[in-house]
């Protein structure tokens, strides 16, 4: 039996559950910007090209190789507000004054403290939407803003606080359990 099957076990006979995190409880926080918040944020995401090479004589299978690492653009959707540091950001950009900035997204547990993060750096907004304005609809106007960067990492920090905080939940769901 294989390590993770054997925690699955154990955590089963224990009658004990770790629980994912769900997905609208997040932040997002960009160096030196007062943004507010966003209700969306996509684009968190990290690929490696394969490389494939046919070998001549060898039929059997063929080599894949890893090749560049590529970061799609992150795309922020928010409520649009009378704060506009992302238009002013973008505006910024569009008139030739690139700064770069770096950001973190923060998801966040049930009580609203962080459970993980993602750090991206060297950003800057490359797209700006404005709000689809429909008269017979009573939906919020979002703005949203694209930015390319030059990467995401998750930093060790958050692995280790994701640890502990398991240890932290499995320990206490295992002395109630004892405590019944």
């Amino acid at each position: 039996m294989g390590v993770n099957a054997g925690y699955a076990a154990a955590m089963a006979l224990l009658g004990l559950r770790n629980d994912p995190y769900v997905g609208f409880n997040f932040l997002v926080e960009v160096e030196g910007l007062l943004v507010g918040g966003f209700s969306d944020v996509s684009g968190l995401s990290v690929e490696t090209e394969v490389e494939t090479y046919q070998e001549g004589g060898q039929n059997a299978f063929v080599h894949h190789f890893a090749g560049r690492t590529k970061h799609p653009n992150l795309v922020l959707k928010r409520g649009l507000t009378d704060i506009e540091g992302l238009w002013s950001w973008h505006q910024d950009v569009a008139t030739g004054t690139i700064k770069r900035r770096n950001g973190s997204i923060f998801l966040l547990d049930r009580q609203r403290l962080p459970a993980m993060w993602w750090n991206f750096m060297d950003a800057y907004p490359v797209k700006w939407s404005g709000p689809d304005l429909r008269a017979e609809s009573g939906q919020v106007a979002v703005e949203s803003v694209e930015l390319v960067h030059r990467g995401i990492e998750k930093p060790l920090a958050s692995s280790l606080l994701s640890k502990a905080r398991m240890a932290a939940d499995l320990a206490a769901q295992s002395a109630r359990k004892l405590s019944r």
